[in-house]
């Protein structure tokens, strides 16, 4: 298999971004600060602060590294929390799978939790809840996997019987019991109030899933805060970001984040490819050999009971060296099933999770440059609305000037009379003196165009009333003052600014606060990764140590019973082989002459 250790972009140490994601507008490589006082951005709970890189791993269930022991905290907001938090290696187990049909109308399997002195029972579909809401409410971390759901292909098989089906059923049990104890051990999601409830066994599942925070999270999470959701005090500018598809491309992608998909892609290859596959082979393989061994320890059992004295002895010694072997056989496969097979599958699972949480971070940082671009459209677009107002403007105080002009050329340049007041032009100036007179008591008719009279009366075709109520809407539209629509325009272009302005510097802060959060889970998980990883290597090592010492030891007891069987009767003496008998020196490593037998010597 190919090494991919060193190109591990989970360290503890963060590297530097790239030269290509250094031109941003807003730097989004900073570490996560809280807003400044103009915009309505509630800080980020403390709760809620990235993990130090410098903080010890967090191990897996039976890894046998007893964790360090977490800061201790003074406010609980429950038993369930206190007895978490409580500084021992506190565990959560799930002691038995029932059948019961409470509350439903068919059976179900119910599993019954204990942690501490409480006891809770719930089926798969409440852990199926209780993870989606929490990865709803926690989007920039890891939530731990559960075991999948039976594929359509068993419920057509099985058909009634899946639900039935004890393999299954156990299997699920130790999953959903490693599902709980991770989120126990996280040093985030362990204190969150609905996991305490959902460990507690007197309150009713429904009415947490109907109830605050989980009633209060947003249909899109990409529109709401990266830190908390379910805020209600969140400002209303989140509802400006865009809602970008996860296939969008980045102009400025973060260099680690890059190194951290290909990563997690090559890691999933690897799980999901040739070792689950070569798993499932060898567990196979491993099956159909206790198998052969249970049915072959049986045929030897039932051959001994037609023999007599030590052969008979012997015989049934072997077929128990053949049934200890199918028994050990059956236990190394539980073996592998549950300290191999099903945490690959767990990382499996894990893989497809980091991936979902590189695509939120993915968003959210295409959400930061659609709204950089929005933003730059809209300045843009105000720019030009600017423009066309002074323009307008500038042509109005034109057109006032100039009439105004016109209007004192005609007040003020009547033509000279003579001394004896008689116009110099005769008639003309009679005539045009009442026309001057009507002109300067209404001076804008001077400008006005003649009127073209009565409109001809038309007959309106029936069946066009629709068409002419259309026709009147859009010419009220386009007869629209043209000025009072351009300064609305402005209006609201400067409105929809500021409110991309605001939810600009929003969407940069939850980048910053999604890129610190999600790089120290994914170190918390990487350290996780590693520690859990040496586990089932142990566990393998161990399990087929136990596996050989047990059937060495039950062969060695065969042995001894076969040993007892005298020497064929009819075995050529040591002397014609000229080799003298050793008493005590052990089997002889001489040929049997079987043609003596053939010949009845």
């Amino acid at each position: 298999m190919e090494p991919f250790e060193d190109e591990n972009p989970f360290s503890t140490a963060d590297p530097p971004l790239s030269s290509a994601s250094s031109n941003s507008h807003v730097d989004v490589s900073a570490p996560f600060t809280p807003p400044s006082h103009t915009v309505t951005l509630p800080s980020s709970p403390p709760q809620f602060e990235p993990q130090s890189p410098t903080r010890s791993a967090i191990p897996s269930q039976g890894s046998g590294h007893s964790p360090r022991a977490p800061a201790p905290k003074s406010d609980f907001c429950c038993l369930r929390d206190q007895w978490l938090h409580s500084g021992e290696d506190v565990e959560i187990s799930i002691t038995d799978a029932q059948k019961t049909s409470e509350n439903a109308t068919s059976p179900y399997i119910t599993y019954v939790i204990h942690s501490g002195n409480a006891e809770a029972r719930h089926r798969y579909s409440d852990f199926e809840s209780l993870r989606l809401n929490l990865s709803k409410l926690y989007p920039t971390l890891i939530i731990p996997p559960i075991p999948s759901k039976q594929t359509i292909g068993d419920y057509a098989i099985k058909q009634g019987k899946a639900r039935e089906d004890l393999a299954m059923i156990a299997r699920r049990k130790r999953m959903l019991q490693t599902f709980l104890n991770r989120i126990a051990r996280h040093p985030i999601i362990s204190n969150e109030h609905v996991f305490h409830r959902f460990l507690d066994g007197e309150v009713s599942w429904t009415e947490v899933l109907h109830s605050p925070p989980i009633s209060q999270l947003p249909k899109n999470i990409l529109k709401a805060p990266a830190h908390s959701p379910t805020d209600p005090n969140a400002s209303p500018a989140y509802q400006a970001l865009p809602n970008p598809s996860p296939a969008h491309p980045l102009r400025r992608p973060d260099q680690r984040f890059l190194d951290s998909e290909v990563f997690t892609n090559k890691f999933a290859a690897h799980l999901s490819g040739p070792m689950e596959k070569v798993t499932r082979r060898t567990m196979k393989r491993w099956s159909d050999y206790a198998q052969d061994h249970m049915e072959l320890g049986a045929v030897w059992n039932g051959f001994s009971l037609n023999e007599g004295g030590e052969l008979a002895s012997a015989v049934e010694k072997t077929g128990q060296a053949i049934d200890a072997t199918y028994m050990t056989t059956t236990r190394l496969l539980q073996d592998l099933e549950q300290n191999w097979q099903e945490p690959l599958h767990e990382y499996a699972q894990f893989a497809a999770i980091i991936k979902k949480l590189l695509v939120y971070r993915h968003q959210k940082h295409v959400q930061l440059e659609m709204t950089q671009d929005a933003l730059e459209a809209r300045r843009e677009s105000l720019t030009e609305l600017e423009k066309s107002e002074r323009e307008a403007k500038r042509l109005e105080e034109a057109l006032n000037h100039g009439r105004a002009r016109s209007i004192s050329a005609s007040a003020g340049g009547s033509s000279p009379t003579s001394p004896d007041g008689v116009d110099a032009h005769g008639a003309s100036a009679e005539a045009g003196g009442e026309d001057a007179q009507e002109q300067n008591e209404n001076p804008a008719s001077a400008f006005l165009p003649p009127h073209p009279g009565p409109s001809p009366v038309k007959r309106r075709a029936p069946g066009m009333g629709f068409l002419s109520a259309l026709g009147y809407t859009i010419q009220g539209m386009i007869d629209a003052d043209p000025e009072s629509a351009r300064r609305n325009g402005i209006s609201k272009t400067r409105e929809t600014i500021s409110q991309l302005e605001d939810a600009l510097h929003l969407s940069a802060q939850d980048l910053k606060y999604a890129s610190s959060t999600i790089q120290a889970d994914l170190d918390r998980f990487q350290r996780q990764k590693v520690a859990d990883l040496r586990e089932m290597s142990i566990s393998m090592a161990r399990s087929h140590r136990e596996w050989c010492k047990k059937n060495l030891e039950a062969w060695e007891e065969a042995k001894k019973e076969i040993s007892k069987i005298p020497d064929h009767p009819n075995k050529i003496p040591s002397e014609r082989t000229g080799a003298a008998a050793t008493p005590g020196a052990g089997p002889s490593t001489t040929r049997r002459d079987s043609t003596a037998t053939i010949n009845g010597r």
